[in-house]
């Protein structure tokens, strides 16, 4: 096995891993999800509901690319060049990349006191630090092709 086949592997494992648990945290348990973006003492409000609804998407999208990670990862047959396997890691890195952007912004008003969820602390920060790291690694590997 070459050092790049198990820097693939080794990135397409934490794909894995990675937005499985997103597909479970954001689909199944979107009511936990939820209580890590609303603060207590709104989580009575409807709008509450309305969240937890809302997110799901993102385990729905979570899933797709815990899917095509793990094609890439099982049967490597499916993307035999490595343009293909650079281009589906391109877009790996910007699935990671759109979702710690996303909270970019938030992160910046905790600072101020005004952001509507904690970014830079407990699990959100984890995921903040996570999405940017999958990030750089996904486009390390598709450079890399």
């Amino acid at each position: 096995m070459t050092l790049s086949k198990l820097g693939l592997d080794a990135v397409l494992v934490l794909n894995v891993l990675w937005f499985g648990a997103g597909a479970v945290y954001f689909g199944v348990a979107a009511a936990a999800a939820t209580k890590l973006l609303v603060p207590r003492q709104a989580r009575h409000s409807s709008l509450f509901k309305t969240v937890s609804a809302s997110i799901r998407f993102l385990g729905g999208m979570n899933l797709a690319l815990a899917v095509l990670s793990s094609a890439m990862l099982f049967n490597p047959t499916l993307f035999p060049e490595d343009k293909q396997v650079a281009v589906l890691t391109s877009i790996l890195a910007l699935a990671h990349g759109t979702q710690f952007a996303a909270n970019v912004p938030v992160a910046l008003g905790n600072g101020r006191g005004d952001a509507p969820w904690p970014v830079l602390r407990g699990l959100m920060l984890f995921i903040f630090c996570m999405d940017f790291t999958l990030m750089l690694a996904n486009g390390a590997v598709a450079v890399h092709r």
